[in-house]
């Protein structure tokens, strides 16, 4: 619980006065050096941490991975490939080579290798690789027999994911250890120690923290509040040189209130000298994917980057939907005759097999969703919408399994058809829940702003909601795909969306 101002400064101040904190943007002397005087310079900031690819922001380190797992799969395929009794040309040979390793990297993509939010332990990460490596196999087999009516033999297929596996999980333990810690990580400088720098230093998870080392905080000349470790709190005359002497890569203005106290000449010398200076808002965009709900101002949401919408990428995603949905509907469509055939088998011949229901869409209008029947027809005989919650005993027994790998969404391939919905976008709520959520949170109708989606931002980064708690913890992630929406990042959404139904990740 944070302390009040006046407990908090009873604490710490006698030991900022002794270590003289309260002076710490003057200068010692007035003709002291300037910082562009001693022609430092700041680090390769592009080489750390997160940047910005068509709008989403990637981990350097994942790129690196990338590069080089796509090499060692290409070298497993040569191995693999080797003496084969059907003749192929190097062309040939080098095309389906790139085939393999491109397709191996989306197969850790889509199991989550590549995801910063990644907890696992080095035999989950084990778990992924494997399932990953084995349906890509699958695929290139097929691929392989179809077009050249080559086999690879199954001594070098269990040789080529056995290396592979090993080799990808020796590179993973490599980076964590020695290299994204040591080489990939931005040195970041917090001014401020209020609030809102508080929740900065509240990224405490190895994942949070990922792409940056959080040196300190600087008190304001302003600072009034110290609701930050005292440990990490900096004695620092100019900033910019201690910027420049420590290796710094970012200054994050986090201060409760910047009318006052704000070095503006020092964070422009900063600037000048190289070094990135952000605010909080965008530092928390870009670390934890999402918009701090509690620190947004319509400044920032004016500014910023983001909310980009035009003809041609509303066409781009239009195409990919409609052709997304069709694929969907062919693959699934023998999964969706047995669902039907399940549901009617336990609930009875008379009992519908789809459950529909009006929901919120693009610019606020009412559509009907379709969905397979996952509980009791008398589920709301009450006639008041209600959160699905865990082991909900509304919930069948067909139902239950189908929730648990999301197929009773399926049916929803005919709201994207016809155009109700996307492959990718915030999820469609009832007008029940919309209404009340609104009066929480004047953001929440933002969520309109785009066409609702089958999966989302938010149904890779927070669990299942069951409340209103939940969702408007989710809006946050709405949010972020909502300002950041692209081509690239639906894609990278649907492709990660597949651990999410093979893991079960977030069902109920």
């Amino acid at each position: 619980m944070p302390q009040t101002k006046v407990q908090v400064r009873e604490k710490i101040t006698p030991e900022l006065e002794q270590k003289d904190f309260f002076k710490p943007f003057v200068s010692e002397s007035v003709s002291e050096e300037k910082p562009y005087q001693k022609r430092k310079f700041s680090r390769t900031q592009f080489l750390r941490g997160k940047f910005r690819v068509a709008g989403h922001y990637v981990h350097i380190e994942y790129i690196w991975l990338a590069m080089v797992e796509w090499a060692l799969s290409f070298v497993a395929f040569s191995v693999m490939s080797s003496g084969l009794s059907v003749e192929t040309s190097g062309l040939e040979f080098a095309l389906e080579g790139i085939i393999f390793s491109s397709l191996i990297v989306i197969s850790l993509a889509a199991m989550g290798l590549y995801d910063t939010r990644q907890r696992n332990s080095m035999f989950d990460v084990l778990l992924h690789v494997l399932a990953s490596l084995i349906l890509c196999i699958i695929f290139m087999v097929l691929l392989k027999v179809w077009l050249t009516d080559g086999r690879w033999p199954f001594s070098r297929i269990l040789l080529g994911v056995s290396s592979l596996a090993a080799a990808f999980i020796g590179i993973r333990y490599f980076f964590d250890k020695y290299i994204d810690g040591r080489l990939l990580r931005r040195n970041v400088l917090v001014l401020g120690t209020g609030e809102r720098a508080h929740k900065i230093e509240r990224l405490r998870r190895k994942t949070d923290q990922r792409g940056f080392n959080l040196v300190g905080f600087v008190p304001s000349m302003s600072c009034q509040s110290y609701y930050v470790d005292p440990d990490k709190l900096l004695k620092v005359n100019n900033i910019c040189e201690y910027c420049l002497a420590h290796d710094i890569d970012e200054v994050v203005i986090a201060l409760d209130d910047r009318r006052h106290g704000n070095p503006s000449n020092d964070l422009l010398d900063c600037r000048m000298s190289g070094i990135r200076v952000i605010e909080d808002l965008d530092f928390f965009e870009r670390e934890a994917a999402m918009v701090q709900l509690d620190l947004i101002h319509s400044g920032w949401l004016i500014k910023s980057h983001g909310f980009t919408n035009n003809y041609l990428s509303y066409f781009l995603k239009r195409t990919v939907d409609i052709v997304g949905a069709i694929i969907l509907a062919v693959v699934f469509l023998p999964v969706m005759l047995i669902t039907a055939i399940a549901i009617k088998m336990e609930c009875g011949l008379k009992s519908s097999v789809l459950y529909t229901q009006k929901r919120v869409g693009r610019a606020g209008r009412l559509f009907t969703i379709y969905k397979f029947r996952s509980m009791r027809e008398d589920a709301e005989a009450d006639g008041k919408a209600q959160w699905a919650c865990k082991n909900d005993s509304r919930v069948t027994r067909v139902g239950e399994f189908i929730r648990k790998y999301r197929i009773d969404e399926v049916p929803q391939v005919w709201n994207v058809l016809i155009g109700n919905m996307s492959l990718v976008g915030p999820r469609p709520e009832r007008k029940e829940f919309v209404d009340s959520l609104a009066t929480l949170n004047d953001l929440y109708l933002e969520r309109h702003r785009v066409a609702p989606g089958l999966t989302g931002w938010a149904q890779l980064h927070y669990p299942y909601g069951a409340s209103d708690k939940d969702a408007i913890e989710k809006l946050k992630y709405d949010l972020y795909y909502i300002k950041n929406h692209g081509l690239f990042l639906d894609l990278y959404i649907l492709i990660q969306t597949v651990e999410v139904v093979i893991f079960k990740k977030g069902s109920r």
